[in-house]
């Protein structure tokens, strides 16, 4: 090698040298022409402007406290370091930081994930859960030492004693308090609330940044309890306000937006049981008078009215069946006193024709007793157990004959016609 000459690699080491130990902690200002997120978590893109460009690189421990995305065409401000990759002679700027040109981070990572979430419905009014006309038990998710926790108690204390509260501690800044706040969401919709509220007190766009994380935000959309967002100041609107169900500019505004007045509603109560009242007595009025009425109707058509009246029309149909009859009887005895002689005397013929007939008849019984006639010499004559003539019987015939104290069976030697 001739004096004065260098190799390649010695020029690079040089040129490295130089670089690195010159170009420190440099801010550069350029567009962003490429980008690529790599799986390994490290970020490779270029920045460039009218004439030239630049390679950046960005490794995974700076990209993951990045609070927005680097996309293609975004106007930006590079903090960081030249360095040299000698084998190659290539140079590139390694990334500490990235801030967008004229706008914090923090404000472009908002309107990023605000567009994201627009887009994929998150703020769809469809999605809003409607709210609780009376609720009876509320989770509270926030620092249990915080400022905004004793104010939203205290407005619990004067609203809505009734109120069951369960606080759920939880981280509400910091680089931890987005995931904590999550977890402590999903906790709350498993203990039957009526309403969830999640917030904290004001604080700088820094403080509050946990609830303007993504995971915050999934977790919210994904609660089947009624939940506010109640964070910092009126000013302050964070992603999780739009998210929510309802926004609250504040944590003690959040309780008078959804606790009912105890003052209003004893107020309505009383004005209520006034008014019921009236009605009441008004609706008993007009009972009492259709009562009255329905008892008068049920009097003129009852069962003993009905009675009472039947007895006196059967009183009177008994006493003119007794009038009629009466006049009938008369009428009849008037006729029947000029009949009576003549049926004595009828009856008295008829009794002493009866008397004669009777006698008549006794006195052929007696002629014609069995007994009166034997002692004249007469006897029964009987053929097989049947009453016959002399007459009837022939020579060799056998008969019995009998009177009151004989029967001879006898047989007939001869017949001769007298």
């Amino acid at each position: 090698m001739s004096q004065g000459t260098m190799s390649v690699s010695s020029l690079n080491t040089k040129i490295k040298s130089l670089l690195e130990t010159t170009f420190m902690h440099i801010l550069v200002e350029g567009e962003v022409s490429s980008v690529t997120y790599h799986n390994s978590g490290h970020v490779y893109f270029s920045i460039k402007d009218q004439e030239s460009s630049l390679k950046c690189v960005m490794f995974r421990s700076n990209a993951s406290r990045m609070k927005f995305r680097l996309e293609r065409g975004q106007h930006v401000v590079v903090n960081g370091s030249i360095s040299v990759y000698t084998p190659r002679g290539e140079y590139q700027l390694m990334t500490l930081s990235i801030e967008p040109f004229g706008q914090g981070a923090l404000a472009l990572a908002y309107e990023q994930l605000k567009e994201k979430l627009q887009k994929k419905g998150y703020f769809d009014p469809s999605h809003k859960k409607p709210q609780p006309k009376y609720i009876k038990k509320i989770a509270l998710v926030t620092a249990s030492k915080s400022a905004a926790l004793q104010d939203m108690l205290k407005i619990i204390e004067k609203r809505w004693r009734l109120l069951e509260v369960v606080v759920i501690d939880t981280l509400v800044q910091g680089e931890m308090a987005s995931a904590q706040i999550a977890e402590a969401l999903a906790y709350a919709d498993t203990l039957g609330c009526d309403a969830i509220v999640v917030g904290r007190g004001g604080g700088s766009k820094e403080d509050l940044w946990a609830f303007n994380e993504e995971v915050l935000a999934d977790a919210i959309f994904n609660l089947k309890t009624f939940v506010v967002s109640a964070v910092g100041h009126e000013v302050d609107v964070q992603i999780s306000d739009f998210v929510a169900d309802l926004r609250s500019p504040t944590p003690s505004a959040a309780m008078e937006m959804i606790l009912p007045d105890q003052n209003e509603i004893l107020y309505t109560l009383s004005e209520m049981q006034e008014r019921y009242g009236r009605i009441i007595q008004q609706l008993l009025g007009n009972k009492a008078q259709k009562l009255k009425a329905f008892e008068q109707e049920f009097a003129r058509h009852s069962v003993s009215r009905k009675i009472a009246s039947i007895e006196k029309e059967f009183t009177n149909l008994d006493d003119e069946f007794k009038r009629v009859m009466g006049y009938q009887m008369r009428q009849y005895m008037n006729k029947v006193q000029p009949l009576e002689g003549e049926l004595k005397e009828k009856l008295a013929y008829a009794l002493q024709l009866r008397v004669t007939q009777l006698k008549n008849l006794e006195e052929q019984f007696k002629l014609s007793n069995p007994k009166k006639r034997q002692k004249e010499g007469w006897a029964e004559v009987t053929m097989a157990g049947k009453r016959v003539d002399l007459s009837s019987i022939n020579k060799d015939d056998k008969f019995v004959m009998t009177d009151t104290k004989t029967k001879l069976e006898v047989l007939c030697l001869n017949k001769k016609e007298i």
